[in-house]
């Protein structure tokens, strides 16, 4: 069944962002919402870095006016190394993550891969990016969790584990980076129309359940994230830090 996207009930945005003079990091920014994302600072003025895992070459996309680097969560030793490239950071934008479908979360192996990823990777790029946020004087740091989070998941444990884990890790560092001038909030999507849940989308019977539950009557858009992540990275949220942020059109709440 066609799935009724953002764009087809689009209206004029009456926000402007600006982030002229701003440098970005979003991670896994080569598709779906973090493409998104990347995107949208882009066109708000920021100077945006991406990553992904593999190598550029392997991208159909070129992106055209962002800066790319591969980079791998679980490399212990790629987070310094993207930290020490970079000539400043003033919004992390933590998208990147490891999903596997079960069995494989289901195991001791890829469980631990999935947390290692996740959650140990995530930290570790916070961490290492600490001294640019802090530099900046208003360091933004959005995290993503995910609606999984509250519900758990039966075929993906340790992905919903880790991203449970990150609304904790969020408060933390919230409360821990506050005297630095960095404030620490996460984004839980629910049922956004990208590639990853390309196989939902694609289900009648799956996709009708989600659109029924959705008080808004349909799946998100990447773009339908776009806005809330750039709000969050505003003066505007400047009073906002170790919360949470549902766009999930409702979901969680019926």
């Amino acid at each position: 069944m066609p799935v009724e996207t953002a764009a087809e009930n689009a209206v004029t945005a009456d926000v402007v962002f600006d982030f002229s003079g701003r440098t970005v990091l979003v991670t896994g920014g080569t598709r779906g919402i973090g493409r998104a994302v990347a995107a949208g600072f882009a066109s708000a003025g920021a100077s945006v870095w991406i990553t992904g895992t593999r190598a550029r070459d392997a991208y159909d996309d070129r992106f055209d006016g962002l800066e790319f680097r591969q980079f791998d969560l679980a490399d212990a030793a790629g987070a310094a190394e993207l930290a020490a490239a970079m000539p400043a950071c003033d919004v992390l934008v933590n998208n990147g993550g490891l999903l596997h479908r079960s069995p494989s979360e289901l195991t001791n192996e890829g469980f631990e891969a999935t947390v290692a990823a996740n959650l140990t990777g995530t930290f570790r790029l916070c961490a290492a990016m600490h001294p640019h946020l802090c530099a900046s004087g208003r360091g933004v740091v959005v995290n993503f969790a995910s609606m999984l989070a509250l519900f758990g998941s039966p075929r993906v444990p340790a992905y919903a584990a880790t991203k449970g884990a990150m609304i904790s890790l969020t408060k933390s560092l919230a409360q821990a980076w506050a005297a630095d001038g960095i404030r620490v909030n996460a984004i839980a999507p629910g049922w956004i129309d990208t590639p990853l849940m390309a196989a939902h989308v694609a289900d009648p019977e799956r996709s009708a359940a989600i659109v029924a539950r959705t008080p808004l009557g349909r799946w998100g858009a990447a773009d339908d994230v776009v806005g809330p992540v750039l709000f969050l990275a505003t003066d505007a949220a400047r009073f906002v830090t170790g919360a949470l942020l549902t766009v999930d059109g409702g979901y969680s709440s019926a």
